[in-house]
């Protein structure tokens, strides 16, 4: 439980300095032909805001774990209860 806290807190942290330092994330990996072409100019600082929030996300579904609760949400209607 105190991993999971801990995987959370750090994968948030990541993320938050991915949307908020994005230059240097920029500098440091460069651009992106694919984000370039697909969202405009600025599109690779874009794409690594983006992947921060996706980090976030993902670092509290494995914090809290609401893997399951997501699944049965969005797959939830495929499954016939009984």
């Amino acid at each position: 439980m105190i991993a999971r806290i801990i995987v959370g807190i750090v994968g948030t942290l990541l993320g938050v300095s991915m949307i908020i330092k994005n230059e240097s994330y920029f500098r440091f990996l460069g651009t992106n032909s694919w984000a370039e072409a697909k969202l405009g100019s600025g599109g690779s600082r874009t794409l690594y805001k983006l992947i921060g929030l996706l980090i976030i996300f993902l670092s509290w579904v494995y914090a809290f774990n609401w893997l399951n609760d997501l699944l049965y949400l969005f797959l939830g209607g495929l499954v016939k209860n009984n």
